[in-house]
């Protein structure tokens, strides 16, 4: 472990210390107040519940309004007894088997998610997921550095404009 001099000085930590003393330290995230989002779904993963139970857990993230960019999460309990939700809550997603659940989640599904928020015997709040309804599939997001399928004679730089502009340079 390295001393925090150290990890400073080799980034841009100069006035670290001046920041620290002024900069006031976040609020908890509170849970989303009651109501209807527009969410995307972000992920979904098989796990174990803290009580030992089988699960998937879906993860949105709100799109719109003030509270964009958090997240709720919806447990699909994977037991006798859950099971007619959960199957119908992946039915929803396009999912009608077990082995699906092993693969990702397909990218850009946009929900309308109904949030509820529930107290805890010891006080705590949360969120839970009450239903969610798919809305659409986003279309993907351009990665601006990704390789284009357009064909080479319609970039720029193409063939055409390089006969109009004489012979190449031998090098760089």
């Amino acid at each position: 472990m390295g001393k925090l001099t150290d990890i400073l000085s080799a980034g841009d930590g100069g006035n670290i210390h001046d920041l620290w003393n002024s900069t006031t330290a976040a609020d908890d995230f509170a849970p989303l107040p009651a109501g209807k989002y527009v969410c995307r779904l972000k992920s979904g993963e098989l796990g174990t519940s803290r009580s030992g139970k089988p699960e998937f857990t879906l993860q949105f993230e709100v799109l719109e309004g003030d509270h964009t960019g958090r997240k709720v999460w919806h447990s699909l309990y994977l037991t006798q007894a859950a099971l007619p939700m959960a199957k119908r809550d992946l039915g929803k997603l396009g999912i009608k088997s077990l082995e699906q659940l092993e693969s990702p989640i397909p990218k850009g599904i946009r929900c309308a998610v109904q949030v509820a928020r529930r107290k805890s015997d010891d006080g705590s709040e949360h969120n839970r997921v009450r239903s969610f309804e798919v809305l659409g599939i986003d279309p993907p997001e351009v990665d601006p550095f990704a390789p284009g399928d357009t064909p080479p004679n319609d970039m720029p730089g193409n063939a055409a404009e390089a006969e109009e502009a004489g012979p190449a340079p031998d090098s760089f």
